[in-house]
């Protein structure tokens, strides 16, 4: 259920291991969150996620099925990475090779080198001693814990500062707050608060610095429109505009499924929609998990869609305008439920690797700001702050003001992302990872309850984004009988 990346990806798994796949999604194509769009002008826009990271996931898929991925899917590793602005007016360049972006460090911030390297190095053998634990298996299975590969993760845990939270850990290794945020700033990719989030998500930067940061061929998009031609190619039937209504059992067992056109009979049903609809609306007779579905929700986004008429070559790819408050501006969002007045701003603009994305001497940006998932807000109000507040940073940063640029516009707030994708309240990765014990509070990968369910996509375990969609996939294969 649901097309989503994850979905997609479970799909090419299991009919690869022979099983007849069915998916069904309410939507009229694929790719939930990982959608395009075109606005007026000749501007293209990957409509979700941006950054593409362990690519290696994605050849995987191919790899399994006997196929050579380069026949459907190429990527490039991005260097740089991204440009920093920060609210001083500083610049600084993340380049691809550590020690490059190291020296740069050390040239616009005044921290040492050699002190930047060691704790990228120092995250590369934590995550290399813990991800085949706790990303690439489940972690509500004993089996897990039974494995060679526990003994190496616990051995790291200690290393990772379990007490602290994020920013306490970037406080502590860096003498400079800029940097400092550059690295708090990870806790948006999953939705989460550096604030809060543990000192856990410190490694999460070592899959753009230490492994790499890469674009994909046409743009992210292609991700999912080459997964679904190999899935098709393995013989899966996608079933778009056929929403699922119910989930069918009977004595402790999945039957199937029922949609407005028909009743289906399958053994095993994966949802990669967000667990929360599923419990509620899907399976009305089965008793919810409450305490997982009352997880507090990540954060959600609200998104511009600019066709910009002129060209900015002192940005890249992808872009930070930092704020001058990192601290007020997560409040606002996890306290507040509110948007600040001073926000970072997040600009992604492929046309600069894909130039017919925008016409000749325009870009297009995608400009993002982190802002609270939907509990009733006055959203109009909201975007109206917000998309001020945007163009004040803008201008601030590159020193004219954008908004006479803006050839064509478009925009996606929580409650559409909600309607588009069914995440609940328009959170972008289902519940937060604001404590220590989030990891192990996300829904499992499987139904305790329900022989023949299972989970996938950003709502369960690993959590959200491409790669650890990509995983949670992998792992309900393993989980699903042969």
């Amino acid at each position: 259920m649901g097309a989503g990346i994850g979905g997609i990806a479970a799909a090419v798994r299991l009919a690869a291991r022979g099983h007849k796949v069915t998916v069904f999604e309410a939507q009229s194509t694929f790719g939930g969150k990982m959608h395009q769009l075109e606005l007026p002008g000749g501007y293209r826009f990957d409509g979700g996620p941006s950054l593409f990271t362990l690519p290696q996931l994605v050849d995987e898929l191919f790899q399994l099925a006997g196929r050579d991925p380069k026949d459907y899917f190429r990527y490039e590793r991005l260097d740089p990475i991204t440009q920093y602005f920060f609210a001083d007016n500083t610049r600084l360049t993340a380049w691809a090779d550590e020690a490059e972006f190291a020296a740069e460090v050390e040239e616009k911030l005044g921290v040492p080198a050699a002190g930047v390297l060691e704790f990228l190095r120092r995250n590369a053998r934590a995550y290399e001693g813990t991800a085949d634990t706790f990303l690439r298996k489940s972690l509500h299975k004993l089996s897990t814990y039974t494995s060679p590969e526990v003994v190496k993760a616990l051995a790291v845990l200690p290393t990772l500062g379990l007490a602290s939270t994020m920013h306490q850990r970037h406080a502590a290794s860096f003498p400079d707050a800029r940097l400092v945020q550059l690295f708090d700033r990870f806790a948006t990719y999953n939705g989460s608060d550096p604030y809060q989030a543990p000192a856990t998500l410190s490694l999460i930067p070592h899959l753009e610095h230490g492994i790499g940061a890469f674009y994909p061929e046409g743009g992210i998009y292609s991700i999912a429109e080459s997964l679904v031609k190999l899935a098709q190619e393995l013989g899966v039937e996608f079933r778009y505009n056929e929403p699922v209504e119910e989930i069918l059992t009977a004595g402790g067992h999945v039957t199937g499924l029922r949609t407005a056109q028909d009743v289906y009979d399958f053994g095993v049903v994966v949802s990669n929609m967000d667990v929360v609809p599923t419990y509620r609306h899907l399976l009305p007779k089965l008793p919810a998990p409450e305490r997982t579905l009352a997880q507090p929700r990540s954060s959600s986004a609200l998104i511009f869609y600019w066709g910009i008429g002129a060209e900015f070559p002192e940005m890249g790819v992808h872009n930070i305008f930092f704020s001058g408050d990192y601290r007020r501006e997560f409040e606002a969002i996890f306290q507040g439920q509110t948007v600040a007045d001073d926000v970072t701003v997040y600009v992604n603009i492929t046309s600069k690797k894909t130039p017919t994305d925008a016409p000749a001497g325009h870009e297009n940006w995608f400009v993002m700001v982190n802002v609270p998932h939907d509990q009733g807000q006055d959203w109009p109000a909201l975007i109206t702050h917000t998309r001020a507040a945007v163009l004040r940073r803008l201008q601030q940063a590159l020193g004219q003001d954008v908004a006479p640029l803006i050839r064509a516009e478009q925009v996606w707030d929580p409650p559409g992302i909600a309607r588009q994708t069914s995440s609940f309240g328009g959170a972008l990765y289902g519940s937060s990872s604001n404590n220590m014990l989030a990891a192990f509070l996300r829904h499992p990968n499987f139904s305790r309850k329900l022989d023949g369910l299972y989970f996938c996509g950003g709502s369960v375990h690993p959590g959200g984004g491409i790669p650890l969609c990509l995983l949670s996939a992998a792992i309900v294969a393993d989980l699903v009988p042969a």
